[in-house]
């Protein structure tokens, strides 16, 4: 700890010292929560500024009526810039922000990088505004969080605080990108946090309120998107509502599945970025070039089809591209964007851009719940639906469902655009989306990732603390081990200096051969006459189960219950032995971590 605290610049270590003595920790986390907040807000609002000074360089002089050839250089000079700047400047992995900040979390440290509260900005602002199909939202995200973070280290503050200020930095942070305090919190109740305390919601509540009037301060009382209720709700359309949040479910199950396979892809690049901006460029490039929808946030179209009443409303969306006046072909249009959002987004990213797949799923949303009510409505499949209504009921489910968190997409939809008259439709839609994916996907789209690795945090306690423990911290590294051809003379010398009730048999590579258990010898260890006359390798029996470097912790303590083994050994990669795990240590410590994460 002194170590830590001389790095500190005096200044600050002076104020730490005053604030311990004068303010009590409960109020200084309220301070630090109006500082992330504040700062959150800042970051949104200077990221969403630079994205559009450079689209408005960049596009304001283009031809509506027609294509424009600039489409296929502006992505891959983006992408570019953007993965030198990570390259050579930042010099760090700062793609997947959400995933990064669930990983933070679960690995019970919510440490997140200083370089964190800025690059992510900078980065995804050349991204998006060079037209990059990715959104800002994850990249503030994990700028709000890493505020908050590098906030509490400085102040010395515990595990639960820092956790509790990644939080509130997450939270400030979509509550201020959208003007929605109430999609905030519950943002990061669903999606990021364990348990929300209350110890825990006064805090983020007040990032939540200070990012949302700050931003208001900062850009008028503008929504990002602007919506007007076409008619009332009525319960005739409740069938409508069921079909759209279950196509909205399958749609998201394309989104999460799509994206999947697109990483794959580039995953075989892993290192060959060139290899990897070719692939991603060419294919972003040609995309927008064949549909500009898809460039940037798409935060345009999206307000398109919220205000549009007529046809040659919607068919502004066909502007800028060789579809450009061919009303006739705008569903077959907006179905393959639907399609290529998702393969555009993961090129982005995958070709060395950074940006999040909050926007994209938005979008998709918006689309899709537009295309839905048009084929209704031009089919006469049930009373007649308002597509904007639908379109806006879409992006609520397909969040919902790509996200694994229908309370986040409900209120955020309803915030975002003034349509609390449609919220219990936005509850059917985003229920229903939820219960769909659900059967193919456990894990939303960010946490699918750190599932496979056992590494993600849930609401499950019992998981939680199993997710949390390390299984290298208690693992036994000082054991005792025997030869095979070692005496049973020199084994009983060896117990009575051991800790543990089995000794490892190693060969001279360090290999496990087998254990020396002392209650299966008793019958022999103490006849001397004997000692002579057995060797380790005759002792020796097969451990009941090994453990690995990467066994996850659940299944360690499956293993103990199905052996009833005291000990059980951990190899490393190469088989070699590392130590003992104890049964007896390690539900000790399972114990304790269940009572200190159940304490408020």
């Amino acid at each position: 700890m002194e170590a830590v605290v001389n790095r500190n610049p005096s200044w600050l270590q002076r104020l730490h010292e005053w604030r311990v003595e004068h303010v009590s920790e409960r109020m200084f986390m309220l301070i630090l929560a109006f500082l992330v907040g504040f700062f959150a807000a800042v970051a949104a609002f200077v990221l969403h500024w630079i994205i559009n000074q450079i689209v408005t360089l960049l596009t304001s002089s283009f031809e509506k009526s027609t294509y424009n050839w600039l489409y296929l250089v502006y992505p891959v000079i983006g992408i570019y810039i953007t993965s030198l700047f990570v390259r050579y400047i930042v010099k760090d992995n700062i793609s997947h922000g959400i995933t990064r900040i669930l990983y933070a979390i679960s690995s019970n440290k919510s440490r997140l990088k200083s370089h964190n509260c800025w690059s992510s900005v900078i980065a995804s602002a050349i991204t998006i505004g060079f037209g990059g199909s990715v959104g800002a939202e994850a990249p503030i995200v994990l700028t709000g969080s890493a505020i908050g973070s590098n906030l509490g280290q400085a102040f010395h503050m515990d595990r639960k605080m820092l956790m509790t200020l990644v939080g509130c930095g997450a939270a400030g942070a979509i509550a201020g990108i959208f003007k929605a305090p109430i999609a905030g919190l519950v943002f990061t109740v669903e999606v990021l946090l364990i348990d929300m305390t209350m110890s825990a919601m006064l805090p983020i509540l007040i990032s939540c309120v200070t990012a949302t009037c700050f931003t208001y301060i900062f850009s008028g009382d503008a929504a990002l998107f602007t919506f007007h209720l076409d008619s009332e709700w009525s319960v005739q359309r409740i069938p409508a509502c069921i079909l759209l949040g279950i196509t909205c479910g399958l749609a998201s199950l394309y989104f999460i599945r799509m994206m999947g396979v697109c990483e794959g892809v580039f995953a075989r690049y892993k290192d060959k970025p060139y290899i990897k901006l070719a692939i991603g460029g060419t294919a972003l490039s040609l995309l927008i070039f064949c549909f500009p929808s898809l460039y940037g946030e798409g935060y345009s179209s999206i307000n398109l089809l919220l205000n549009g009443r007529t046809e040659a409303d919607w068919n502004q969306i066909l502007n800028n591209s060789m579809w450009a006046g061919q009303g006739s072909l705008l569903l077959l249009y907006i179905a393959l964007v639907i399609l290529m959002k998702v393969i555009a987004t993961s090129a982005t990213n995958g070709g060395g851009g950074c940006g999040g797949t909050f926007a994209p799923s938005l979008f998709v949303g918006c689309f899709t719940g537009f295309f839905f009510s048009r084929i209704w409505n031009i089919y006469q499949i049930g009373v007649y639906i308002p597509e904007k209504n639908f379109a806006l009921m879409g992006m609520a489910g397909v969040m919902s469902g790509v996200m694994h968190a229908p309370l986040t997409g409900m209120f955020l939809i309803a915030e975002l655009t003034g349509g609390y008259n449609l919220l219990l439709p936005l509850m059917m839609v985003s229920v229903c989306s939820y219960l769909t994916i659900i059967i193919f996907e456990p894990h939303s789209i960010y946490g699918a990732r750190l599932a496979k690795e056992g590494k993600l945090l849930t609401h499950h306690t019992d998981h939680a603390v199993l997710t949390l423990m390390n299984l290298d911290s208690v693992i036994e590294r000082d054991y005792d081990y025997v030869s095979p051809d070692m005496e049973l003379g020199q084994i009983v010398n060896k117990i009575s200096h051991s800790h543990t009730s089995v000794l490892p048999v190693l060969d001279a590579a360090g290999m496990l051969l087998g254990e020396v258990e002392i209650m299966k010898i008793r019958n022999v260890m103490f006849r001397i006459e004997l000692y002579h006359h057995f060797k380790a390798v005759q002792l020796m029996i097969e451990p009941k189960a090994t453990l690995n470097d990467n066994t996850p912790m659940a299944e360690v303590m499956r293993t103990f219950d199905r052996t009833r083994a005291d000990w059980l050994p951990v190899l490393d990669m190469d088989n070699h032995l590392k130590g003992y795990i104890s049964r007896q240590r390690l539900y000790t410590l399972y114990r304790k971590m269940v009572h200190d994460m159940s304490e408020d």
